[in-house]
């Protein structure tokens, strides 16, 4: 029988033949906290008798939930992270550098074929590079830390086949919001998401990015799209390293195949309070919103910006509604400074915070007020998840939340796009 992509990593990283559903233990390549789970990583590396990491080069903290600090608690937290990651040789991403799950995929450590474990669940983003990619607790991220190593559960695979082209006015996001909605927040539990199909091909790494980063969103352990020479042009942007690709073989089990024809796919929203309550854009036109969110880890890179600046240049922001933009990362600031973008966006009123995360998590940067509307480019719309239980947050593409924010409703994109 043959395998699929995350079977053959799991092999390779346990250095045997796997099958999903084994358990194994299997050495990592790549290891990432944030300053959300670090300092509790920390903590339970001292906890569990460490002395140091077995090996400090394939680690890297980032400061990118809170930064810059919001308040001296977590200006602490930030000053352990720092001192623990300058005793131990470990790479820091200090206030600036951006999103965790950007700059990690920049930084050329990881790529094909890589076991890339991170605190935070959305660290899934990274299987864009064509690498199985998890998130994990702080506790066992220390354990990783300490011995190179983790046991997993090899997962089964769902196998979902986008077809045709997307229509102008329609993006990446659309296209994950309408598969969770279609697969449910929980009906991928465990499983490798594995994408494939024209549709895919066609998408740039960006927008590849944003569909593995949402694949946690359907409650899967990660998601990948299978690396081609688009994915090693882009890391050849940031090492020299040679990667092998890893396929599926042509006769791999799949736990389940789901087929799309994106040719007719429309604008989706995610209404509150879950990510799987996903709409055609018309079913919620009109709704008025007070804030537009544009950035986090799921469509805060140049292409996402570039399209928002292609809606609002020229324009202006609607009087009622607030534009936050956060750029993905200090590279993506400066390629949108260069191309004129973040000018676009200023002058049409946005606000432009340091590269990170942003208001999506809900510590410091635009928490909205009581009874407020947001409509985000985030992946989350739990209900107090940008810091106020008593908001709504809708969840769209890049375009989408553009549109909107010159509407001071949600808004149809397609009207703005040739």
């Amino acid at each position: 029988m043959g395998k699929t992509v995350a079977e053959k990593i799991f092999g390779r990283a346990a250095g045997r033949e796997v099958a999903a559903g084994e358990l194994v233990v299997a050495r990592v390549d790549y290891i990432m906290g944030q300053d959300g789970t670090a300092p509790l990583a920390i903590s339970a590396f001292y906890d569990l008798g460490g002395v140091r990491p077995a090996d400090p080069g394939r680690i890297a903290f980032v400061i990118d939930h809170s930064a810059p600090s919001p308040n001296e608690g977590v200006s602490a937290l930030h000053k352990l992270m720092r001192e623990f990651a300058r005793e131990h040789g470990i790479t820091l991403y200090d206030v600036g550098d951006g999103v965790c799950h950007q700059v990690i995929p920049e930084s050329g450590h990881i790529g094909p074929g890589s076991l890339v474990v991170g605190a935070d669940s959305h660290t899934c983003t990274y299987g864009a590079l064509g690498c199985v990619a998890t998130g994990v607790g702080s506790t066992d991220l220390a354990a990783a830390m300490i011995t190179g190593s983790l046991w997993f559960k090899v997962p089964h695979t769902m196998r979902v086949l986008c077809r045709g082209k997307l229509p102008p006015g329609v993006y990446a996001k659309d296209l994950i919001l309408r598969i969770i909605g279609d697969v449910g927040a929980d009906g991928a539990t465990y499983l490798a998401v594995e994408y494939a199909g024209e549709a895919v091909d066609d998408l740039s790494m960006d927008g590849r990015f944003t569909l593995c980063n949402m694949a946690v969103e359907m409650g899967a352990k990660t998601g990948i799209v299978p690396a081609d020479e688009k994915t090693l042009a882009w890391l050849g942007q940031f090492t020299p390293r040679a990667f092998a690709p890893v396929r599926p073989d042509p006769d791999a089990a799949y736990a389940a195949v789901r087929e799309y024809d994106v040719s007719t796919l429309v604008p989706q929203v995610a209404c509150p309070h879950r990510v799987d309550n996903v709409v055609p854009v018309d079913e919620v036109a009109g709704t008025r919103i007070q804030q537009a969110v544009l950035g986090t880890c799921t469509n805060g890179r140049l292409e996402d910006l570039r399209v928002a600046a292609g809606i609002l240049r020229g324009r202006k922001v609607h009087r009622d509604t607030r534009l936050i933009v956060a750029p993905a990362s200090r590279r993506v600031l400066l390629a949108a400074m260069r191309e004129g973008i973040i000018q676009d966006l200023v002058e049409a009123g946005a606000a432009v915070v340091t590269p990170g995360c942003g208001p999506c998590v809900g510590t410091h940067n635009g928490i909205p007020a009581d009874g407020e509307r947001v409509i985000s480019t985030a992946n989350r719309n739990f209900k107090g998840r940008m810091g106020n239980n008593k908001a709504e947050i809708y969840l769209a593409s890049p375009a989408t939340v553009a549109a909107s924010a010159l509407a001071g409703e949600i808004t149809d994109p397609r009207e703005f796009v040739r």
